[in-house]
């Protein structure tokens, strides 16, 4: 490890004595590596190469892997299974100069098997299999399995680009097959986590600023589990196309029928024709001024007939109904992106009026929970959507409706106030609304946590 300074402790919230997890940056990963073939080295007395390709053969778990060797009746016979010594050499004439492989004349050389071939075409083959990510590289010649040394590998590519490609190979297989580590999901990143209780699925934060979800390395997921949510990603893949038949971008005013298009992440609307000025909810169009008028939430089943293809119609419906909220608050999401801008400016505006560059963080704070009460509503569809009716999920459907409305109603303050409010008026008021949001969001997770523990869900495959 070249400095300290690259691990970052990942902030926990446990007290139950684990280590905090840890943030490794690629270097890391190369030194953990080389730490746990040390730790081998001097049971097995081999080389770095030889014990690398051990580990990776019995996916760097040393105590399974020694167990095997201790098992074998010599270290040759462990080795040779293991694909690193061959069974027996391959036996060439003196006169042989020609490869094999492109039948050209010149200096042959090969592996421990005695199969040989010029280098032009060691590095072909090997440029090609790191094209394949492969990390264990057998020998080139066919029905040989023999494995290819790290340095044999990087005598042949004699490329950095190359070498440094390959290295990226064997540190990604290693953090691949290891139950503790997990890369961040963000493009270019290149960390990864390195969590104490794997077996735990919880949201981690990289210190790039991505959250995933430790076990099945989505983005924060919360309440819905990794199962449920694979089964709901899989079914918005399926379905999409039907979904962009029935529900296009655009919708009419409830009122009028003006033809509406939704460009902010706030879901209030209000009609632009002159003489109507409707204000409703995207989502569910029910009146926007009087809130028991509509209710986004909860769906409403209707009675239907009981042949197949009402059943069907039925069943579509109620799947639209989670996937438009679903995916309304999604779009909402990358909507809202824009208000960390007019966030900025509005900062700089109130500290050259009279407030300290302190005193207006309450703006970005806002906008971040913001964010995270759109994450979590929209998982919460997902959620709903496999959650059979009982007591518990009326509660979580009150829930989720009193997070959805101050969520809109934050969101309202920070797209429609920041230019119509005075400074002080408009801190008291976002200040309060996110903190009240911040509550909510809890209350429904905490909610969710322990209907798991307590085994109350009921849900629907």
């Amino acid at each position: 490890m070249d400095s300290d300074e690259d691990v970052y402790m990942v902030e926990s919230d446990s007290d139950d004595g684990y280590p905090e997890d840890e943030i490794l940056s690629f270097e890391d990963l190369e030194s953990e590596m080389k730490a746990s073939i040390s730790e081998i080295q001097d049971v097995i007395e081999g080389s770095t190469d030889i014990c690398r390709l051990l580990l990776q053969k019995y996916k760097w778990n040393k105590d399974f892997m020694l167990d095997r060797f201790y098992e074998s009746p010599d270290t040759l016979a462990f080795l040779i299974d293991a694909n690193i010594v061959p069974k027996q050499s391959a036996v060439f004439s003196k006169g042989d100069v020609e490869c094999q492989i492109c039948c050209m004349d010149g200096d042959l050389s090969g592996l421990a098997c005695n199969h040989l071939a010029c280098d032009d075409c060691w590095k072909a083959y090997l440029t090609e299999k790191i094209k394949e990510k492969q990390s264990e590289i057998e020998c080139m010649t066919s029905n040989c399995k023999l494995l290819m040394k790290d340095e044999q590998v990087k005598k042949y590519l004699a490329d950095s680009a190359a070498i440094a490609s390959f290295r990226k190979i064997l540190v990604n297989s290693y953090v691949k097959v290891n139950s503790s580590l997990r890369w961040c999901p963000a493009e270019n990143c290149e960390k990864a986590v390195k969590v104490h209780q794997p077996s735990e699925s919880r949201l981690l934060i990289c210190s790039c600023g991505t959250r995933f979800c430790f076990t099945c390395g989505n983005e924060g997921h919360e309440p819905i589990d990794c199962c449920y949510l694979k089964l709901w990603l899989k079914r918005c893949m399926d379905d999409s196309e039907t979904f962009n038949w029935i529900n296009a971008n655009t919708k009419d005013c409830p009122k009028c029928s003006a033809p509406i298009e939704k460009n902010g992440g706030c879901n209030y609307m209000r009609c632009e024709n002159t003489r109507c000025r409707y204000e409703f909810c995207w989502m569910c169009f029910g009146s926007w001024k009087n809130e028991g008028a509509h209710s986004c939430n909860t769906f409403k089943e209707k009675k239907t007939e009981n042949s197949s293809r009402d059943k069907s119609r039925v069943s579509l419906e109620r799947y639209l109904f989670y996937y438009n909220r679903y995916a309304g608050h999604r779009k909402s999401l990358e909507l809202e992106e824009k208000l960390k801008e007019r966030v900025e400016l509005k900062m700089n505006e109130m500290q050259k009026q009279s407030m300290t560059w302190v005193e207006v963080q309450f703006l970005p704070k806002a906008v971040e929970v913001l964010s995270e009460c759109r994450h979590t509503l929209m998982f919460t569809y997902a959620f709903a959507f496999y959650l059979k009716k009982n007591n518990s999920s009326i509660i979580f459907e009150e829930n989720q409706k009193d997070l959805e409305q101050s969520t809109e109603q934050l969101s309202g303050f920070l797209e429609r106030d920041l230019d119509n409010e005075d400074l002080v008026t408009l801190k008291v008021k976002v200040q309060d609304k996110y903190r009240y949001v911040e509550q909510r969001r809890k209350a429904l997770l905490d909610h969710c946590a322990e209907g798991k523990e307590q085994n109350v869900w009921v849900f629907n495959e």
